[in-house]
């Protein structure tokens, strides 16, 4: 079985990881769902005619740079799960 990358932190360091893991994501996700939300104005202000292919590469790059992002914050969860601590 593989071993978890985040076995040898300590348990301050990996409740540190943790916090900064997920105020990350949801910074992520705020900027996710602002684009999506400019996307769907430009749309309805241009309409599809003048809209540009090249104004939806947000919108498919945040999702692969957030994906790494979120194995990683649920290995420190199973980590911490495993240690049988409260954090």
């Amino acid at each position: 079985m593989k071993k978890n990358i985040y076995h040898e932190l300590t348990k301050e360091e990996l409740i540190k990881k943790r916090t900064l893991f997920k105020a990350v994501s949801i910074g992520f996700a705020v900027i996710f769902a602002l684009a999506i939300a400019i996307i769907i104005y430009l749309l309805n202000a241009k309409g599809f005619k003048n809209f540009s292919i090249a104004t939806l590469v947000p919108i498919f790059t945040l999702p692969v740079t957030f994906v790494p992002l979120l194995v990683n914050l649920s290995l420190l969860n199973k980590e911490i799960k495993s240690r049988d601590f409260k954090a």
